[in-house]
């Protein structure tokens, strides 16, 4: 199940208000996991 952050984060992408680059930072920062990252997006994670 997601999180509310999760979830958050999908309304914001899909709105086109976040970037894949800004989820990547949140990622470097541990905010969130590759798994979200892919959930959040749709697609794999590029490192």
């Amino acid at each position: 199940m997601a999180s509310i952050l999760i979830n958050s984060l999908k309304r914001l992408y899909a709105a086109g208000r976040i970037t894949k680059e800004q989820l990547a930072e949140r990622i470097e920062k541990g905010t969130i996991t590759v798994d979200d990252y892919q959930e959040i997006t749709g697609e794999e994670y590029d490192e």
